[in-house]
């Protein structure tokens, strides 16, 4: 039986918030490796507060917009060695820049990370593994802080509404509401949501609670939100 291909993209808060969860990752470790009859995982892992504070001093000493999305970029493909290393995987061979070079990985593996490939402008690790997606044809998942998508930050706003459905075309007109700016927090950045929209990638927006993300590859109940059509 041919094997299902998920791209996940894991935020880099996830991976390192202030110090490393090592509890959490190993759970997250077992539940993906307990799938891997099932499914092949391409996971695009977020470079989180490490990205954001190298960013916000180069931004501080005046440091130009591209040259801060490339320290953000380093960033994620830090994470994404490490977790490789995490989950016993040698990454001699380095780090994927470029779709090509994860095509050939994912036909002999089970499990590939990645971070940020080749630069583009106004770009985060969402639209990467959204483009990933598009590439591959098939689902996305996104894993972030919050239970799903809402109509303001949760974090800042209590009354904020959970939306446990939305279409590409909604999605977009709210992504798009938000200017963007590297490191933002919005749960999938403007470009993501267009490559989303265009290419009507199905799409999981969902927390870091395994539960959910288990409950979504078994084909049952999860709590999170679905963008499709």
């Amino acid at each position: 039986m041919k094997k299902e291909l998920v791209v996940i993209s894991l935020g880099g808060s996830q991976i390192i918030p202030d110090d490393i969860d090592i509890n959490y990752l190993k759970k997250f470790k077992k539940m993906i490796l307990s799938h891997t009859r099932k499914y092949k995982f391409i996971i695009v892992c977020g470079g989180g507060n490490v990205a954001r504070k190298y960013m916000g001093a180069l931004d501080k000493t005046g440091i130009s917009f591209k040259l801060q999305c490339f320290a953000g970029i380093s960033a994620t493909r830090m994470n994404a060695r490490f977790m490789g290393y995490f989950f016993g995987i040698n990454q001699q061979q380095g780090i994927p820049h470029k779709l090509s070079t994860i095509e050939k990985l994912i036909k002999k593996k089970d499990i590939v990370f990645c971070g940020a490939l080749e630069y583009k402008p106004n770009q985060t690790s969402d639209s990467t593994a959204a483009s990933i997606a598009k590439y591959f044809k098939t689902e996305f998942v996104n894993m972030t802080n919050t239970k799903g998508l809402h109509d303001k930050n949760p974090a800042k706003y209590k009354n904020a509404k959970f939306i446990p459905e939305i279409s590409w075309k909604d999605f977009y007109i709210m992504a798009n509401k938000i200017k963007y700016k590297p490191g933002q927090h919005f749960v999938l950045d403007q470009k993501a949501s267009k490559i989303i929209m265009k290419n009507e990638i199905n799409t999981y927006i969902l927390s870091t609670d395994l539960k959910q993300l288990d409950g979504l590859l078994k084909n049952k109940k999860f709590i999170g939100t679905r963008i499709s059509g």
